[in-house]
């Protein structure tokens, strides 16, 4: 028995709710594909569709068998493309999430990417969940933090580190700082998270690490506001490495309380092992990369 027999035709007719549309999309006729979902129900004792004049529609069963099917047509078709395309230069389509705090790094110089591989298509999708790679097409996906343990392959782009910094006129009006403790003194402009809770900052001293609740007029939820916050002189910002690196070679921002930095959380490029070896899951991680350490 052909374990994979009908599948593809039937995550296709699901997807698209059609039996032409899927036809179509296979290069087959619309008989072939009832057949063939018809042999796949008949195999399986079980009835995956619901049949009307226009349209098909999932049954309950149909929609679970259609979870675990589309997981499996993800891994082997990025299994074939890998195989297939060891030595092909990256082309088609690539399906791409990242965070939001990371896209000013990234999406100004997806030109340089798409110049280097003209036949590349890009998807980008801006997210800061956790997008589920195969149930949703994601080809690779950039993350943030400590990477739960999965099937995933992950590769580190990049590490990074808290760092708190203000303005030259910001900082030459008020006392200087020599220890987070003395933060009470200053307008701290916060980060607001998800759960609507502003982010404590972290500082290392001692070998330890340690978090410190600070205060101050201005709460955002977006951490590129920040940097722009702090160079306007309205306080200091404890944001990660990576976003002020233009900013302090400036002289806009001044680091403060250096002493006293710690690690932030690493940035990691996660795909599925079927797409591992893709040329075009490659290139994007390589360019990535670049990005990032740049």
């Amino acid at each position: 028995m052909d374990p994979f027999a009908g599948v593809l035709t039937f995550v296709r007719t699901a997807e698209a709710r059609s039996f032409s549309r899927a036809a179509a999309a296979l290069g087959v006729t619309t008989a072939a594909v009832s057949k063939a979902v018809k042999r796949l129900e008949d195999e399986l004792g079980v009835r995956l569709l619901e049949r009307s004049s226009r349209s098909v529609a999932l049954t309950r069963e149909g929609e679970l068998f259609l979870e675990r099917s589309r997981q499996a047509v993800f891994f082997v078709q990025g299994a074939r493309e890998a195989l297939k395309g060891a030595a092909r230069e990256p082309h088609g389509a690539l399906a791409v999430t990242l965070p939001f705090i990371l896209a000013p790094f990234i999406v100004p110089q997806l030109g340089r990417l798409t110049a280097q591989y003209p036949r590349l298509s890009l998807r980008l999708s801006l997210t800061d969940r956790l997008a589920r790679l195969p149930e949703e097409g994601i080809d690779v996906a950039i993350r943030m933090g400590r990477l739960a343990s999965s099937s995933l392959v992950s590769r580190l782009l990049r590490r990074t580190q808290w760092v708190t910094v203000g303005a030259p006129l910001y900082l030459a009006a008020r006392p200087a700082l020599r220890n987070p403790a003395e933060l009470v003194e200053h307008n701290c402009l916060r980060f607001v998270g998800p759960d609507g809770k502003a982010r404590p900052w972290a500082f290392r001293a001692d070998g330890r690490a340690s978090t410190v609740r600070v205060g101050g007029n201005l709460q955002v939820d977006h951490g590129s506001q920040l940097v722009v916050a702090a160079e306007a002189g309205q306080g200091l910002a404890q944001v990660l490495d990576f976003m002020v690196v233009d900013a302090l070679q400036a002289g806009r921002l001044v680091e403060v309380l250096g002493a006293f930095a710690t690690s932030g959380p690493p940035i990691y490029a996660v795909t599925t092992p079927g797409r591992a070896a893709s040329p075009n899951v490659r290139a994007f991680i390589r360019f990535a990369v670049e990005c990032l350490r740049a």
